[in-house]
This record gives structure tokens, C-alpha cells and sequence, in this order.
């Protein structure tokens, strides 16, 4: 088996920031409170995810041979965080884009 799930961790997020960089230009990542929205999403995914996926009595569980192995805190694989930020940020940079241009056709 290919390590899709460790590829597509990686090349999400880099595909979220690229975009946001070089299409969106937001400037999302210059604002405090989009690291501080991270922040609070990072402070609910540990705890939920970690009960997800914890050792003893997994509920989610993954192919070793799709994943690195290197799980941090309480059994998460690395990769679930790469997902989350690629995830909110994407829909906060959706978010930011749209209700701009909601805006100018008011």
C-alpha cells in the first residue's frame, strides 16, 4: 500500500497556503485572529480526535502502511493535523473571499 494519506496531509495545506498566496490574497495570514481561530480549532481537535483514535479502544483507525506512524498526543496521527489546518483555513479563506464580494454587489 502508498502512503496516499501522508501525501495528501502534506499537499493539502501546501495547496491551501498557495492558494491564499498566489490567487486569494486575502491577507487571512497577517491577521491575529485567524491564528487565534487555529488556535481554538487545534485546542478542540486534540481532545476529540485523540479520543477518536486513542490505543486502547480506537473508534477511527488507519492503515499503517498509509500513514507515517508518528502519532502526537494521546495516539493522533501527525497527518490529521495537516487535514485540519488545510480544512479551516480553506473555509475561512472562502469565508473572507465571499462575503467580500458579497459585499460590493450591496
Amino acid at each position: 500500500m502508498r502512503p496516499e494519506y501522508t501525501m495528501l496531509a502534506v499537499a493539502a495545506p501546501i495547496a491551501v497556503v498557495a492558494l491564499e498566496l498566489l490567487v486569494l490574497k486575502t491577507g487571512l495570514f497577517r491577521q491575529g485572529r485567524y491564528w487565534a481561530a487555529i488556535a481554538i480549532a487545534l485546542a478542540f481537535q486534540i481532545p476529540v480526535d485523540g479520543w477518536l483514535t486513542r490505543a486502547d479502544a480506537e473508534i477511527v483507525s488507519y492503515h499503517d502502511k498509509a500513514i507515517t506512524g508518528v502519532r502526537a498526543p494521546w495516539n493522533i496521527p501527525i497527518e490529521d493535523y495537516g487535514f485540519g489546518f488545510a480544512l479551516i483555513t480553506l473555509t475561512l479563506l472562502c469565508w473572507v473571499r465571499l462575503g467580500r464580494l458579497g459585499a460590493k454587489h450591496v
